[in-house]
């Protein structure tokens, strides 16, 4: 999180809405020789209190017997900001950026658990490419899916604490903030410049 409050929200639906639409994040544990972290799909329940996931059995995060204290961050739109562009004297260099931090503990689960899993999981995001007939396991040759499911595990993720910054100038004024979302549109440096620029309009 920024330590500026200014840029955080206690809107807890927008961040769970953020989190839910993405849906792939970076979770990370405490390991035995230091931090672990992977880049992770996973399906989050409506009301933000659980996630589903699954990890690599050579994952050291997949190696867990019992459940973990865990942090999942999601990042969105991202951008430099140059100080020219607020077009006001005595300013620097920043990064604006949205993210949303999941703090949870995550839970192996019964190897059971992960075929029906998997159907949910691919389920949700094969609707999001509609028309087109969603894919579904049934469409795998028979043993295969079962082969493949050997080098996996499932997970549940129990969230405990949503966290979100949403840094997009909130502490300008309307008419500083606005220069600078069009030089984003126009010229920013990072990733979905034009919905950080959209955003940062938005802003309040």
């Amino acid at each position: 999180m920024h330590p500026n409050p200014a840029f955080h929200t206690d809107d807890a639906q927008r961040n769970i809405a953020f989190a839910r639409e993405r849906a792939f994040g970076t979770l990370a544990i405490n390991g035995e020789d230091g931090p672990e972290t992977c880049h992770v799909p996973f399906l989050l329940e409506a009301d933000g209190e659980s996630a589903e996931l699954h990890l690599v059995r050579s994952n050291p995060i997949a190696r867990i017997k019992a459940p973990e204290k865990a942090i999942v961050t999601v990042m969105g739109p991202d951008s430099y900001i140059s100080p020219d562009w607020y077009e006001v004297p005595d300013q620097v260099p920043t990064w604006n950026y949205v993210a949303v931090r999941l703090r949870g503990v995550l839970h192996p689960m019964s190897q059971d658990d992960l075929h029906p899993m998997l159907d949910r999981l691919s389920a949700h995001f094969e609707t999001l490419l509609l028309p087109k007939a969603p894919w579904t396991t049934d469409k795998m040759s028979e043993g295969v899916m079962e082969k493949m499911m050997r080098m996996i595990l499932p997970f549940r993720y129990e969230v405990t604490k949503i966290e979100g910054t949403w840094k997009l100038n909130q502490n300008k004024p309307d008419d500083v903030r606005e220069r600078a979302a069009n030089q984003v549109a126009a010229y920013g440096q990072g990733l979905e410049i034009q919905t950080l620029a959209a955003l940062m309009l938005g802003a309040k």
